[in-house]
C-alpha cells in the first residue's frame, strides 16, 4: 500500500500538533527519476511550538519520528521546511 499526502498529514498532525500544516505530493516532478520507482517524494512545511529551541536537523529527526511507521510504506523523498511560530 502506497503513502499518501493524508497519511502524512494525520501522522504529523497527531505527533507534532502543528499550527500549520502543508503536505504536498511532489512526485509527478519526479517521474522518470530511477528514485520514482522506489516510492512517492514529498514536501512538508510544518510550524509547531514543539520545535521551540530545537536545531533544524532536531526538527527534521522529529519529523521522520512522526513518519517512521509510513517509511516503508513508499515515501522515497521528503523535503521538509520546519519552523517555530513567528519564525520568519
Amino acid at each position: 500500500m502506497s503513502v499518501s499526502a493524508a497519511d502524512i498529514d494525520t501522522a504529523l498532525r497527531e505527533a507534532l500538533a502543528p499550527t500549520a500544516l502543508e503536505v504536498q505530493d511532489d512526485s509527478h516532478l519526479h517521474a522518470g527519476h530511477a528514485g520514482a520507482r522506489e516510492g512517492r517524494h514529498f514536501s512538508v512545511r510544518i510550524t509547531s511550538a514543539g520545535f521551540e529551541g530545537l536545531s533544524r536537523v532536531a526538527r527534521h529527526r522529529l519529523v521522520y519520528d512522526a513518519l517512521h511507521s509510513l517509511m516503508p510504506r513508499g515515501i522515497h523523498a521528503l523535503a521538509i521546511d520546519a519552523r517555530v511560530p513567528d519564525e520568519p
